[in-house]
């Protein structure tokens, strides 16, 4: 069999992977505890599921969707926009929605880079930001996310030569993997819309986990940054939020053109959203946010744990103000992957190499927080076992 060379610079998924190596695991009858894949272990809210139940019983809600999206999904995403970050967002033009972010991610890249076009993505970041690329036949140029600058990209550090060629900038904050934020009162995002001004470039902003902060932390949007519209688009998606990861729930605002060329490539790959999915998503986007507000304080309280943890066995690391992450530098001796092979291998504990993430994650290991608080403490106190074998 003959298979497109495209797949041929694209490694397995890291997060299949890693199943993997739990799958086997388990088999072998090892009682293994993950905090690799940022999945919650928290269920979707009770009142959600039981919306969805309802819509799906509907049977207006059964027929082919429209690509577009619905316009009370629009409306619902336009208030929201409206009273959280205080964008203005054109329900008719500058909404569409998503099968969740990631598949969103990936076809904006095809709908917007071609064969020698660069795409800027953060190291590390998101795989999906390089992977896409390369699937698109474009180049991903790395930049790199050093903690000296807060992990945020140096993007005066780029040649004007990959300026140039650069169509779309990656931005992601909160971030995953290393849990960073854009500081209070910081003009990153107006550098940003400056930046993508300048050399005429596209910018995505995956905004996932700006709901998940402690604190007095509030994450802002790119899109509230004067000029953003004109030169990006955000994603933002119900999976960490609400609990709705396998839901496949997510739409992108802003630019409007950006969004038409999206809404183009997907008519002709997809069908659109189930229906009752897309009345869900209004749903929740125009009802209590009480559970929010709960879910992070469970994990406030995981996070605490782990770094008092981490702490009292000499591993030091950032406390994060947002996202379920925690950005951890390895014990001296180890790289990323080593340290996680050793604690799955000695401790039977999961936790994701940074180098996964890009270059620059090496030296991290990222510890999701997605697990019952005793199962997190009995993670830690293997880990710490593992260590002094």
């Amino acid at each position: 069999m003959r298979f497109s060379q495209r797949l041929d610079g694209i490694a397995p998924y890291l997060f299949a992977e890693i199943e993997k190596k739990i799958q086997a695991k388990r088999k072998a009858g090892i009682d293994v505890i993950s905090l690799g894949i940022g999945d919650p272990d928290i269920p979707t809210p009770a009142y959600v599921v039981e919306e969805m139940q309802r819509q799906v019983a509907a049977a207006r809600n059964h027929g082919y969707p429209t690509n577009a999206g619905l316009e009370e999904f629009a409306e619902a995403a336009a208030g929201f926009y409206r009273r959280r970050f205080g964008v203005d967002i054109d329900p008719a033009e500058e909404f569409f929605p998503l099968l969740g972010s990631k598949e969103g991610l990936a076809h904006v890249i095809l709908a917007a880079a071609d064969k020698d076009d660069i795409v800027l993505v953060p190291d590390p970041g998101y795989p999906v930001y390089s992977s896409g690329a390369v699937i698109a036949g474009a180049t991903p140029k790395l930049l790199p996310l050093r903690p000296e600058n807060g992990f945020l990209p140096d993007l005066d550090s780029l040649s004007p030569e990959d300026c140039e060629k650069a169509k779309l900038l990656f931005i992601s904050y909160p971030n995953n993997p290393t849990a960073a934020v854009v500081p209070e009162g910081s003009d990153f995002y107006n550098r940003v819309v400056a930046f993508a001004k300048k050399w005429d470039i596209m910018v995505v902003s995956d905004n996932a986990y700006s709901e998940l902060c402690y604190g007095d932390y509030v994450a802002p949007s790119f899109l509230e940054a004067t000029g953003a519209k004109d030169v990006g688009i955000e994603f933002w998606s119900f999976s960490k939020p609400f609990c709705m990861t396998g839901w496949r729930l997510a739409f992108a605002v802003g630019n409007r053109e950006m969004l038409s060329v999206l809404w183009r490539l997907k008519t002709n790959m997809d069908s659109g959203m189930f229906e009752a999915l897309q009345r869900v998503g209004a749903f929740i986007l125009n009802g209590p946010w009480d559970f929010v507000g709960e879910m992070n304080a469970v994990y406030a309280r995981r996070r605490d744990l782990v770094i008092n943890a981490l702490q009292s066995i000499g591993l030091e690391a950032p406390v994060p103000a947002a996202t379920i992450y925690i950005w951890v530098p390895v014990p001296e001796g180890y790289t990323s992957a080593g340290f996680a092979e050793h604690v799955l291998d000695q401790a039977a504990v999961v936790v994701t190499p940074g180098n996964g993430y890009g270059p620059n994650g090496e030296g991290f290991v990222r510890i999701s927080l997605t697990a019952p608080d005793a199962r997190i403490e009995e993670a830690v106190t293997r880990i710490e076992k593992s260590l002094s074998l």
